[in-house]
């Protein structure tokens, strides 16, 4: 015969009540029974768990060590039960979400409030990650709900287009440029200029308007970030153009927005996992991030 799950309550009980009389009590059983089993289990496993003086019983330090397992694993099948709970209600809806890390900034916090106004008991992570890594983990399978921009979907996604507006002129809002409503190419000449770094693919598009135009920048500070370029702008160390959602997010007292004469689309499109099982949550965000969208482009 080997030690059951049976034998293993009783223990528990025991430990937990201090005695045989109270674990009887909790297990809604007679003393004598779980007297009996209780000696059955310290006969199969060899040794003594309690130490009996006068009908009381104390626990050995095998007992106690022993114990400590039992309730790691108690512990862990109740934390199945309540996850098992959860998810026959909203306390189960979780939804993971990868985007560039702008959109982190600007998109995705007005989209996931509204996500979660409605859906209060919902768990929603963000992860904010650069291409190519992005489309790396989508085609993996890894997220429920990506945001790119690219324009073809990664192998294993879907790609639905989201948001389509211009690039736009980032300056400090003591610049005698801000008094323009909309700026050339050519009011850039000799101007200190913050940039995006040299493989992004925005750069490029930006440095051959300035190269058409012929008009020289001073190209003062380079980064990665679009948030970092708005942050160096408001610092005075620069003009930029950046994506509008960066922009609007960005600009406060001294920092100011305005449009560019020459149109450079910002696209940004939302990727689904082929075969990755689907949320209940990504619709009500996708939902939500249209609306939010739309509220930019008006």
């Amino acid at each position: 015969m080997q030690v059951t799950h049976r034998h293993v309550e009783v223990f528990r009980a025991v430990m937990t009540a201090g005695g045989v009389t109270g674990a009887a009590a909790l297990l809604h059983t007679s003393q004598p029974t779980v007297s009996r089993e209780l000696a059955r289990l310290e006969q199969l496993l060899g040794y003594a768990l309690f130490e009996r003086h006068k009908g009381r019983l104390k626990a050995t330090a095998r007992a106690l060590a022993l114990f400590d397992e039992v309730q790691r694993s108690y512990q862990g099948l109740e934390r199945v039960v309540s996850r098992a709970a959860e998810l026959g209600r909203a306390e189960g809806e979780q939804l993971s979400v990868l985007c560039l890390p702008a959109l982190a900034h600007a998109l995705l916090p007005g989209a996931s409030r509204v996500l979660l106004e409605k859906h209060p008991a919902a768990r929603l992570t963000i992860t904010p990650q650069e291409s190519p890594l992005l489309e790396e983990w989508m085609s993996a399978q890894r997220f429920d709900l990506g945001l790119t921009e690219a324009r073809e979907a990664p192998p294993g996604t879907v790609i639905e287009p989201l948001l389509s507006m211009d690039e736009v002129c980032v300056l400090p809002a003591g610049h005698r440029l801000a008094a323009k409503k909309k700026l050339l190419p050519r009011d850039f000449e000799g101007e200190a200029f913050v940039s995006l770094a040299p493989d992004d693919p925005y750069r490029a598009q930006i440095d051959a308007v300035f190269a058409e135009a012929g008009v020289q920048r001073r190209m003062a500070v380079e980064t990665h970030s679009a948030v970092a370029v708005c942050a160096m702008v408001e610092a005075g160390l620069g003009l930029a153009l950046v994506n509008p959602l960066t922009a609007r997010a960005s600009v406060n007292g001294r920092l100011v927005m305005r449009p560019f004469s020459v149109s450079m689309p910002y696209r940004i499109s939302l990727l689904r996992p082929l075969h990755r099982p689907a949320q209940p949550l990504t619709e009500a965000l996708i939902t939500a991030l249209r609306t939010q969208a739309r509220s930019m482009r008006a």
